[in-house]
């Protein structure tokens, strides 16, 4: 039996970085063209955060929760259960959020009401690179086109664009939503260090930047109320 300090981290890894991604490449030929279809909902949503209301924040739920299901299903469950075996476990987690999404986003309502600026060019900024430039990721640092991940049908661009949203939100429902896509910035991120990808880091400083405006967010808020001179407002 070989000793334990011979180990390294690849050699816990049930799949090589080669067989990883060309299970993106084979999703992405079984499922054509409904990678148009998830664009055209990631455009969606980018124009109604722009717009803020309450039936616009229902509906941007919706179409989160629907992306969230769809990568539980057909690709959490359906493809990376076959290399992975925590994969099923994965997908009950994606599944949970999008159930989450359905009961607090569309039922309760998220309302955007970002407290600073710079909090909300931080979510308008997130979630605009989780539909229009993290595809691009891949074939910048040397894989196929054919092996692109897309926004509502592959877990890490899903998950960031979910974050934009809810850096942007308000209220308690937000707090319950985060859970799970930063877990998963952080599995994401270990699976791809361990397998030496370029964009390893990535999801990690996406999970940073929404714990930081989380957090620019609560200090925010408690701070007391001004009036245009400056001072402290008096109740």
């Amino acid at each position: 039996m070989s000793e334990w300090w011979t180990y390294r981290p690849s050699s816990f890894l049930l799949f090589s970085a080669r067989t990883y991604y060309r299970l993106f490449e084979l999703y992405n030929a079984e499922i054509w063209p409904w990678q148009v279809l998830a664009l055209l909902v990631g455009v969606a949503i980018l124009v109604l955060l722009r717009k803020p209301g309450t039936w616009q924040g229902r509906t941007i739920s919706a179409l989160l929760a629907a992306s969230w299901l769809w990568v539980a299903w057909a690709y959490l469950y359906s493809r990376y259960a076959s290399i992975n075996w925590m994969a099923t476990y994965f997908a009950a987690a994606f599944a949970l959020e999008a159930l989450l999404l359905i009961v607090l986003g569309v039922g309760h309502g998220l309302v955007w009401r970002p407290p600073a600026a710079w909090i909300s060019r931080a979510g308008i900024g997130l979630a605009t690179f989780a539909v229009a430039l993290q595809p691009l990721i891949g074939p910048l640092v040397g894989r196929s086109w054919s092996q692109v991940e897309v926004f509502a049908v592959a877990p890490d661009p899903t998950v960031v664009g979910t974050l934009g949203v809810l850096v942007l939100a308000s209220g308690w429902p937000k707090w319950l939503l985060l859970p799970i896509p930063i877990l998963w910035c952080l599995v994401s991120g270990a699976t791809a260090w361990v397998m030496q990808s370029p964009d390893a880091a990535l999801m990690p400083a996406a999970a940073a930047l929404v714990i930081v405006a989380g957090g620019g967010s609560v200090l925010s808020r408690m701070a007391p109320a001004r009036d245009a001179s400056g001072t402290p407002a008096l109740d």
